[in-house]
Order: C-alpha cells, then sequence, then structure tokens
C-alpha cells in the first residue's frame, strides 16, 4: 500500500476496525475511507454494490461483523449465521467487481475444529467437528475465507484472511450477556468491587486454556500483512501462549482490585476444552505480538473506566 492509496475500513467503530484505523493513522496513511452502519448496511447488497462504485477503493480490511460470547452465539443462531455470512459475501463480491486490489478477510480462532491437535495450525481448518456453542458464527467466517481463497484461483484476485485468536481491547463490548470472556469479566470484578460483593461467580469450572491478543497488535499484523503476504491459506494471529480460564479470572481480579471470593458454576458450559493457534507462520513472515497479558488488561481496563456508552451497552 502507497500512503495515499485509498483503502476502506468496514466495521471501523468496532473494537478491531478502530484499531486498524489507528494503527493505519499512525503509519501515515490519510486516505482511509469508512461507513458507519447508518451511512452504509451491508447486509443489503444494492447499496455495498453503490458504495464501490462510488469510491473504488484500492485496498479493504474486512473487520465488520455481528459478534457475541457464548449466550448470544447460542440464543441467536440463525441471525449470527446470515448477517455475517450476507455483509462478508456482499462486501467481498463488490470489491472484486469493481477493481480492488487486495483485501483482508478478517475472522476468528472458532473456525478450527473442537477437538483439533493444539497448537492449532491453518491446515487444520476443516478436518473435523466445530464447536457447537459457536457453530453458525464459524460456519460463516469459513465461507467468508473460502470465497477469498476461491476468487484468487478462479480470477487470480490477491484475497488473503487472517484468523485472530480472543481478542481485547480498546471499544470492547462490556455488555453482561452478549460480551467475551475478558471483557465481561472486567465488567463483573469491577461492579463487584463497587457493590462490595462478597463473591463472583464464573461460569465453568476455570478448566478451559484459552489465548488472547491486544487489539492494537492485531491491527500491526493486519497492515503488516497487507504489505507483505499473499497466498490461499490464513494466517493466525496470535502469542502462542494460554492459560486456564481460572488463572484469566484471578488476573482480572487482581488487576480490577477486586478481593472476594471467586466461586464456579458448573451447571454452565465451558466450551471448547483448549483454543491455541500456531502462530510460527505469522513468526516466519517477521512479526510478533508486543503487549503481554496483564499490561493489555490495565489498558483494557481503562477504556471501561473512560468509556461510559461501551460500560453501559
Amino acid at each position: 500500500m502507497e500512503k495515499n492509496s485509498k483503502i476502506y475500513v468496514a466495521g471501523h467503530r468496532g473494537m478491531v476496525g478502530s484499531a486498524i484505523v489507528r494503527e493505519l493513522e499512525r503509519q501515515g496513511y490519510h486516505n482511509i475511507v469508512t461507513r458507519t452502519h447508518s451511512e452504509l448496511d451491508l447486509t443489503r447488497q444494492e447499496a455495498v454494490e453503490r458504495f464501490f462504485e462510488q469510491e473504488k477503493p484500492e485496498y479493504v480490511f474486512l473487520a465488520a461483523a455481528k459478534v457475541g460470547g457464548i449466550v448470544a452465539n447460542q440464543n441467536a443462531l440463525a441471525d449470527f449465521m446470515y448477517e455475517n455470512m450476507v455483509l462478508e459475501m456482499n462486501v467481498i463480491h463488490a470489491a472484486w467487481q469493481n477493481g480492488c486490489k487486495k483485501l483482508e478477510f478478517l475472522g476468528s480462532s472458532c473456525i478450527y475444529p473442537r477437538m483439533a491437535p493444539q497448537p492449532m495450525k491453518e491446515a487444520c481448518l476443516l478436518t473435523g467437528e466445530l464447536e457447537k456453542t459457536n457453530e453458525a458464527y464459524a460456519l460463516a467466517k469459513i465461507s467468508g475465507l473460502k470465497y477469498c481463497e476461491f476468487l484468487n484461483r478462479q480470477y487470480g484476485t490477491d484475497y488473503i484472511s487472517v484468523m485472530p485468536t480472543n481478542l481485547y481491547g480498546p471499544n470492547d463490548n462490556y455488555h453482561p450477556e452478549h460480551s467475551h470472556v475478558l471483557p465481561a469479566l472486567i465488567r463483573r470484578f469491577h461492579e463487584a468491587k463497587e457493590q462490595g460483593a462478597e463473591r463472583v461467580v464464573c461460569w465453568g469450572d476455570g478448566s478451559p486454556l484459552r489465548e488472547f491478543l491486544y487489539v492494537d497488535d492485531l491491527a500491526n499484523l493486519c497492515v503488516f500483512l497487507m504489505n507483505r503476504y499473499s497466498g490461499n491459506e490464513t494466517v493466525n494471529a496470535g502469542t502462542g501462549k494460554e492459560l486456564t480460564i481460572k488463572q484469566l479470572t484471578e488476573l482480572v481480579a487482581r488487576v480490577v482490585g477486586y478481593t472476594g471470593r471467586i466461586e464456579w458454576d458448573l451447571t454452565r458450559p465451558n466450551g471448547t476444552p483448549r483454543k491455541l493457534l500456531d502462530v510460527s507462520k505469522a513468526t516466519a513472515l517477521g512479526w510478533t505480538y508486543k503487549t503481554e497479558l496483564e499490561d493489555g488488561i490495565r489498558l483494557a481496563y481503562q477504556d471501561f473506566l473512560t468509556n461510559p456508552v461501551r460500560a453501559e451497552r
């Protein structure tokens, strides 16, 4: 990408999209195109086609998505599959129709089989059954990355995909029911501290292993790959480090300053037992993460405290 290249960031108000905009601006890219949902509904094919015909972006970061935690995914299976699949297809197809030089599709590590060998390599895609609690979202994301691959094979496009591990950081969603585990814990422990609660109850037994990547590190990788990587196989984005959910809850409680008891509700689901990405491909390309988990959680907690809209939604 040139510094004056016309770059469209789809989903710029979300956690990932806003981080990509920050990273692009930090690196001196100044011709960035964005649209809010009210300005452009990506699930409306005609509107998306009209936007691409008018703007003709040279590069596209497709970070727009309908996202949520276990509860949201289980309660809205059809919505997660339909909205994500439709908006992905609309954007990718319109980019191809209008001669976009390069597109980068943002997916999720949930695309990999539930019991995939750990750490999960990019090649393990579609080698086993998906985790049922987020199957609809995973299927939509698999469809998006495969469409990019098929366009490359059939038409010679240069469309790439990136599969991040669990993300957190500025502009996260702290909703008590619809958020992911780390921001949900930040809110829960903060409110427990404010209310003087003696205990906080967490889901499952705390045994699942998870990996977390600070969103600004992901954004740095996204720009890095847009400039330096081409290929049909996706690229994993993570740290290569993991911890149990129990260890995570204790870490978040310490950062927030909550000193009460942590108890576990064994009637609630754990989700996938282990999710660790093999990040050797990104490492071989010359990239590595920068933000350690405790430092990132402190930054995320400050974001929670200074963004009341994020905290309340």
